[in-house]
């Protein structure tokens, strides 16, 4: 991950057309053992008295990077596997399947009668699960599930857990009800990752799946993040639908306006009216985050709420008086 004003320094350098000879242009060589050590390391973080036998698992591979490799270390440590999306094809990679859409991975589940289902996305960094019925479980019951389990085991560091302004209230209010601090920092597991390493904390991630367990890699890893996953289950020798009780997640609306000009919200007087009255009417039942995409021109609206009616009328009310403004 890089620093922004390294960032910025490249899109420069592409933006000027800054000319380079071949002699300062990396080379890609291959690998050939790389499968066999990544696995090798994976599997290192799923305790060595632990095995998956007797579970069945649904494993979805969004015909990307995983599509060996998450098959392989699964079944390897005892579980029954049935795998989906896993030909590539150079075309077909998060091609409705994977964490992006998991739908698919939740009908296997529930037609095989399966225990738990995992889908990675095309570049194997995200992580979606779903439980024996179905139901999905995202990235906020993922670092709750987790989190939970590690500060039972006294390995969560500072019992605090980062999550981003996107991760829902409802995540963060049970989370507190267990005696687990919510550290939020800005949307991208880089910045997650940024704020884990100034605070000393051991679990981060986002609501899409990107979960960073500091103890073993420094990135998001979708399959170290389904192992902590069965880690937890066999741990504690309850199925997913139980871990996942108690752990409240607000509905949510999400709405992106067209933003040709990134106008301060401060200089958008009647939207941010309705932004803190809004605020205000919802207190701590709810949520209004109002940001800028940092990848489009889009500003983008979410409400969090106990009552999806309200918050759909809120987050409308507030799209309307921001296109008009902008």
């Amino acid at each position: 991950k890089l620093p922004d004003d390294t960032e910025e320094e490249i899109e420069r350098m592409i933006e000027e057309g800054a000319p380079l000879s071949s002699e300062h242009i990396g080379k890609a060589f291959r690998t050939e053992t790389a499968v066999g050590r990544y696995a090798e390391f994976v599997k290192t973080t799923f305790d060595k008295d632990l095995d998956l036998r007797g579970l069945k698992v649904v494993i979805d591979c969004a015909n990307g990077a995983t599509y060996k490799v998450a098959p392989a270390a699964i079944e390897e440590l005892g579980a029954e596997i049935t795998v989906i999306n896993d030909k590539p094809n150079g075309a077909n990679i998060n091609d409705n399947c994977g964490a992006t859409a998991p739908e698919g991975m939740a009908e296997k589940v529930r037609e095989i009668g399966a225990d738990i289902g995992f889908s990675f996305d095309g570049d194997g960094d995200r992580l979606i699960a779903c439980d024996s019925s179905g139901h999905i479980v995202d990235g906020d019951y993922i670092l709750g599930i987790c989190g939970s389990f590690m500060k039972e085991q006294g390995r969560l560091a500072k019992n605090t857990i980062v999550a981003t302004v996107m991760s829902n209230q409802g995540f963060v209010n049970s989370m507190n009800r267990r005696g687990i601090n919510v550290v939020r920092s800005k949307v991208g597991d880089r910045y997650v990752l940024e704020c884990m390493k100034a605070g000393g904390y051991n679990v981060g991630g986002e609501q899409s799946g990107h979960i960073i367990f500091s103890e073993y890699i420094s990135t998001g890893d979708g399959l170290i993040s389904a192992l902590q996953i069965l880690k937890v289950m066999i741990g504690s020798g309850k199925p997913l639908d139980k871990l996942a009780e108690g752990i409240e997640i607000f509905p949510q609306v999400l709405k992106n306006i067209p933003a040709p000009k990134k106008i301060p919200l401060e200089d958008m007087p009647h939207t941010s009216k309705l932004i803190d009255s809004f605020s205000k009417k919802l207190g701590d039942t709810g949520r209004v985050l109002v940001r800028y995409s940092g990848t489009e021109n889009k500003l983008r609206v979410m409400l969090e709420g106990e009552n999806q009616d309200i918050i759909e009328r809120y987050a409308q009310d507030i799209a309307d008086q921001a296109l008009k403004e902008l």
